[in-house]
């Protein structure tokens, strides 16, 4: 069974070779290769809404698909925290022109201002709140049919976000604190990304860290390297090559105890 690493691995050699000659056929490997991302953003945002998960998933294919065509290998970021706000926009994007198409057929507006004038006659008449199925019989229609009138008229008001959902010992907790805010997830994952970087850039020697430091963050010619750390520059090329190979020896594992 493949390791998470070797599947990063393989995916980074599929997107390098898709930047140099792009194809369908190289694109839907790497689509296939990245399903997983999409199914779990799809199962977490068919959490927060009434859309079905399936068309989700499939609207998270055109996110993967435009990640996969803007991604730059040569920048440095993992492939997985750079395609999360495309797979994810796309849905957002989505539920937003879905939320803003809602209509209710007039027959249905008709029937609800109905039924409750009939709901408020029933109430004085009986006495008591009266049911569903009371005012349905009195409207002529099915029982069914009168609780989807009442769910499509709720549902096409819009919910404010400062409404409760549920009540905890010391405070309500409203609808916006429970949306997850997709920027810092974003933010979240590359910070790990980060950490797990540099934690593997100091398990370095010192030359060697150095040599990889002012190369990739300062971007220094390895002349300019050689120079400053006394070396050849022969030398700061074997260097940066050994602490590289060092880095990934050292990510492998973190990388395989902090995924899910």
């Amino acid at each position: 069974m493949a390791t998470q690493s070797s599947i990063r691995s393989h995916s980074m050699e599929l997107l390098m070779a898709y930047q140099q000659n792009p194809s369908v056929a190289l694109r839907n490997k790497l689509v296939r290769l990245n399903a997983g991302l999409v199914r779990k953003i799809a199962h977490r945002v068919s959490h927060q809404c009434a859309e079905p998960y399936e068309d989700l998933e499939q609207i998270g294919y055109l996110g993967l698909i435009r990640a996969i065509e803007r991604f730059n290998p040569s920048q440095g970021c993992a492939f997985s925290s750079f395609a999360v706000p495309y797979i994810r926009g796309e849905m957002l994007h989505f539920l937003r022109d879905r939320g803003s198409s809602v209509k209710v057929p007039r027959r249905w507006q008709d029937m609800q201002k109905e039924g409750q004038k009939v709901r408020v006659e029933l109430a004085k008449k009986l006495g008591r709140q009266p049911l569903d199925i009371e005012i349905a019989d009195e409207l002529g229609i099915s029982l069914n049919e009168w609780r989807e009138i009442r769910i499509a008229v709720k549902n096409r008001l819009p919910l404010s976000l400062d409404a409760t959902v549920c009540q905890q010992v010391d405070s309500p907790v409203t609808l916006g604190e429970t949306l997850p805010d997709a920027h810092y997830q974003v933010l979240q994952r590359l910070e790990e990304d980060r950490q797990q970087l540099q934690y593997a850039l100091n398990q370095l020697e010192g030359k060697t860290r150095a040599a990889i430091e002012f190369v990739f963050f300062s971007d220094l010619s390895r002349k300019e390297v050689a120079e400053r750390i006394g070396v050849s520059p022969m030398t700061v090329t074997r260097r940066i090559q050994r602490g590289l190979d060092q880095m990934v020896a050292y990510l492998q594992p973190q990388t395989l105890r902090t995924d899910p």
